[in-house]
């Protein structure tokens, strides 16, 4: 382990391959179905959840980790030898995660670094990477809160619902409007925005919003003309229960832009997915300056 450990949440929607290849320490957002809970990616998947909400026809709670969990991981990162920890949570503007790390922090003393990613998603997952990337190469924490907080303002994360049913069960959307919304097949574009997701447009129809998930990350590739120079550092694609649909979008997408050799494949994670939906695709986009 370097001499600094890196800390996040689930919300982050990291691969655990890649987790588990920087030594990332990963704390769980809780979902709650009435008495039972269950860990985001630990106890339940996304796969999962949405068996349980069709069952059930209901949507859980989530609950931010607790400080002792995150006090708890900051203790074993210090067990191990860390000489100091760089902790990256999900944005205070859609949970309290933020606020949990920070006391765990206070709680516990010793070198630790709170961040609020004001972001989420793989927003927040490629500045946790760029901070675990930063560490295995023994740069100093405050290069490594640098890198991350560097990748984060060079990323963009666009999403398009493929549902409005899961919005109506939270109560976000009125029964009128959505069966509008079905009626005319409108599939919402999301982006992150303020630290939280946002609705960019509405789209009618599947392939639409599919295409205009396209056109947004040509938008973010730079004016026409710049040359052949690859404009992406990184890309994902972000997915809930939508293998097959997010691997033919990716062969479209390679087939319309410039992409970087390896494109992510990233399962958005029930903590998150139990807002947006089963069927969300998404991309996540860094671009090179």
């Amino acid at each position: 382990m370097p001499g600094i450990a890196i800390v996040t949440d689930s919300d982050a929607s990291l691969p655990a391959d890649l987790k588990a290849r920087y030594h990332i320490r990963t704390v769980p957002i809780h979902i709650i179905f009435g008495t039972d809970s269950f860990l985001d990616g630990i106890q339940i998947t996304d796969k999962q959840l949405f068996e349980r909400i069709d069952r059930e026809k209901k949507l859980p709670t989530t609950s931010a980790p607790s400080t002792g969990q995150f006090s708890e991981a900051f203790q074993a990162a210090f067990d191990e030898g860390c000489e100091s920890i760089v902790c990256l949570c999900v944005s205070s503007e859609v949970s309290a995660t933020y606020s949990a790390a920070v006391g765990a922090k206070e709680l516990l003393g010793g070198d630790i670094s709170v961040i609020d990613t004001r972001s989420l998603s793989m927003g927040e997952g490629y500045m946790v990477l760029a901070a675990a990337e930063a560490a295995e190469r023994g740069e100093s924490k405050e290069e490594v809160i640098a890198a991350a907080l560097d990748i984060g303002s060079r990323t963009k994360y666009f999403g398009a619902l493929s549902t409005l049913k899961y919005l109506v069960m939270s109560g976000r959307v009125g029964h009128v409007a959505a069966g509008m919304a079905r009626f005319l097949n409108i599939q919402p574009i999301l982006m992150i925005r303020n630290g939280k997701l946002d609705m960019l447009e509405k789209i009618r129809t599947r392939k639409k919003a599919l295409s205009r998930l396209i056109e947004l990350a040509k938008q973010q590739a730079g004016a026409p003309g710049a040359g052949n120079a690859q404009p992406f550092e990184r890309m994902a694609l972000v997915h809930v229960n939508a293998d097959d649909e997010v691997r033919e979008f990716e062969k479209t997408l390679r087939a319309e832009i410039q992409c970087p050799e390896e494109i992510m494949l990233c399962e958005l994670g029930p903590g998150l997915s139990v807002h947006s939906g089963s069927g969300l695709i998404a991309v996540a986009l860094v671009t090179k300056s």
